[in-house]
């Protein structure tokens, strides 16, 4: 038997869709059959040449925001991370990266591992196993990538933006510090920074305070349980201040979330701030980039700055939690505001590019 997956050999051109034999499956491995796949900003940042530096020359299969179900288990694969028994045929939802357990990250049991997509990004799709991304009809599934059954209660869809933007926004509020009666300050109203509104909001968050380009991301915004939002389109770096100032009697706010991507925010994000206050950053992938941050005002106001690009195990299984829990209280269906088929993706990809969508998703 054969799987179709769409090729990336360089940036800006079409992806090319091939056939390639399914692999026979490890003892600790699974083979899944993807249902859903996500484009994520990250996925464009990559398609465009100014994500992540990729080596050149190497064909790719991109996309990492998935989920699908249990085509073949290895012999040896009994249940999910929480002893969950599993079999051909489950829905699942997986960690996109495979830590490698002996760089000096993992030693100190950091989720940074410089090694963790040697899987993925790091081979070429001709070489075993092939189905390395979320784009195409199979996905090889590695020992040591974290796994979960998906409840009945979840649709595909829902769980879809699980395994990153769900999670990435979970774990960094958790290792930020969301504390009971914070005023937190999210910049960027797409996916990351709505799952982020209703994670800071469950977490104790007195008032959550949105920034974000378009109107129609900001209502949706109060939807996920924003309690005030500003346009950064029509007010300035000095109007911005004055508003977060305002909404907390002059002191700033105890956290500040960066999900825009741009370094100009991270510049910004600062000044709004209190002293000791603290900034976690999640939007900005791409190295070589610069900012104007004042290094002098982070370190008199005695302020935290922490970057978050991968997540422990423990969030999975949270996260998923936090979708049953929830699902009935936040619009998480909306997040997704266009699906393509497949055979598609091209056009799927140009839609995404076009920044009119709030997720694209394509449907297996």
């Amino acid at each position: 038997m054969k799987g179709k997956v769409a090729v990336f050999s360089a940036p800006c051109t079409e992806l090319k869709i091939r056939d390639y034999p399914l692999p026979e499956v490890g003892p600790e491995d699974i083979l899944v059959k993807i249902r859903r796949a996500n484009i994520c900003g990250s996925d464009l940042h990559m398609w465009r040449g100014d994500g992540p530096r990729l080596a050149p020359g190497l064909a790719r299969v991109l996309g990492h925001e998935m989920m699908g179900e249990v085509y073949r288990l290895g012999k040896h694969v009994k249940g999910d991370c929480l002893g969950q028994p599993l079999t051909e045929g489950d829905r699942i939802v997986y960690s996109y990266f495979v830590p490698c357990g002996a760089c000096a990250a993992c030693l100190r049991s950091s989720p940074a591992c410089p090694n963790r997509y040697r899987h993925w990004l790091g081979q070429s799709v001709d070489e075993f196993p092939h189905f390395r991304g979320a784009y195409g009809e199979y996905y090889y599934l590695h020992q040591g990538q974290t796994v979960c059954k998906i409840p009945p209660q979840l649709s595909d869809e829902l769980v879809s933006s699980l395994n990153c933007a769900l999670c990435e926004a979970l774990y960094g509020l958790d290792q930020i510090g969301v504390r009971l009666g914070d005023t937190v300050v999210i910049q960027g109203a797409g996916g990351l920074g709505l799952y982020a509104t209703a994670l800071a909001k469950d977490m104790g968050a007195g008032q959550v305070i949105v920034l974000g380009r378009r109107r129609d991301r900001l209502e949706m915004a109060r939807a996920f349980g924003a309690d005030l939002m500003l346009s950064s389109e029509e007010t300035s770096v000095a109007d911005r201040r004055a508003f977060v100032f305002g909404a907390t009697c002059g002191q700033g706010a105890d956290v500040v979330a960066e999900f825009v991507g741009s370094p100009q925010a991270v510049a910004e994000g600062v000044g709004l701030l209190r002293p000791g206050g603290r900034y976690l950053w999640i939007g900005n992938i791409t190295p070589g980039l610069v900012s104007d941050l004042d290094p002098g005002t982070v370190v008199r106001m005695a302020q935290t700055i922490k970057g978050i690009i991968a997540y422990e195990p423990w969030v999975l299984p949270r996260a998923l939690d936090f979708l049953v829990r929830r699902r009935h209280v936040y619009p998480f269906e909306r997040l997704i505001s266009h699906t393509f088929p497949f055979a598609e993706i091209n056009t799927a990809f140009a839609y995404a590019g076009a920044g009119q969508a709030r997720r694209v998703s394509l449907e297996l």
